[in-house]
């Protein structure tokens, strides 16, 4: 049950405390005396859109504080899981404080049992712990797990053996959409390996081809030199006019001259 309500810069609310109790609370008042803020405080303190337009003007930000006492077993396991703690009160049993703060920057933070949280961890407390009726909207039942709750109470059905029947479901399909993942992925590696395993079939390798190629390719790179040191071995025979021996030289010079520039001395 929630036992007080404080908001803070929030709209036409400076600063006002909201203490309730068991059985009907009235809030009455004229027309801009707060009534809307009080509704709008707590849809915020619940979850709702943090709208930076219902900060108080000359406030930095809008705080929205609640003291909730009695709150059932489900509550208050949400509540520690998100990090949050529950306080002991002499006499009163556990309470549970939630707070929420809108900046006029539209920054929204959550704190639930005195610990920071997603805003949507107020949303969940929510189901537990409010329903707004309005003209034109019911709170608890635009969600659809809440209808789909109604609609099960109504028909008196047992969801146990469904839920466990929808979670193999869930569980199969995810199965199922692994495997035919794997699968795409094992058709596009069989394509490639195909095509390399052709590619190489086309060239026909042949036994120590790599290393004749790596020979030749090597013998290639010094095709320059090779033919350098073949025309300087061939003007050395013919006695060329421009030949280092001169034209004096006789033919074991000439021959030595063309071995050396060939490289066989």
């Amino acid at each position: 049950m929630l036992d007080e309500l404080r908001i803070r810069g929030l709209g036409v609310i400076d600063d006002a405390v909201l203490p309730l109790g068991p059985g009907l609370t009235v809030v009455t008042g004229e027309t801009g005396a707060g009534k809307t803020m009080v509704i709008t405080g707590l849809l915020l303190l619940f979850g709702g859109r943090g709208d930076p337009a219902r900060v108080r003007t000359g406030s930095e930000q809008a705080t929205v504080e609640g003291r909730l006492n009695g709150v059932a077993a489900p509550v208050a396991a949400r509540v520690r899981e998100a990090g949050g703690e529950l306080d002991r009160v002499e006499g009163a049993g556990d309470e549970l404080v939630l707070r929420r703060v809108v900046t006029v920057a539209g920054r929204s933070r959550a704190y639930v049992g005195g610990a920071a949280a997603p805003v949507s961890v107020l949303g969940e407390l929510a189901e537990h712990l409010l329903a707004v009726h309005g003209q034109s909207d019911q709170l608890r039942l635009v969600r659809p797990a809440a209808q789909r709750a109604a609609l099960d109470r109504y028909a008196g059905v047992e969801l146990e053996q469904f839920t466990a029947a929808y979670e193999r479901w869930r569980a199969a399909e995810r199965t199922w959409t692994d495997r035919v993942a794997r699968a795409a992925e094992l058709r596009r590696e069989a394509d490639l390996l195909t095509h390399g395993i052709a590619e190489i079939e086309a060239a026909a390798p042949e036994p120590d081809e790599a290393e004749r190629l790596t020979h030749l390719a090597a013998r290639l790179g010094s095709a320059e030199a090779l033919r350098s040191a073949a025309r300087t071995a061939h003007d050395a025979l013919l006695g060329d006019a421009d030949d280092p021996l001169g034209e004096g030289a006789d033919v074991s010079q000439l021959l030595g001259a063309a071995a050396r520039a060939v490289g066989h001395e």
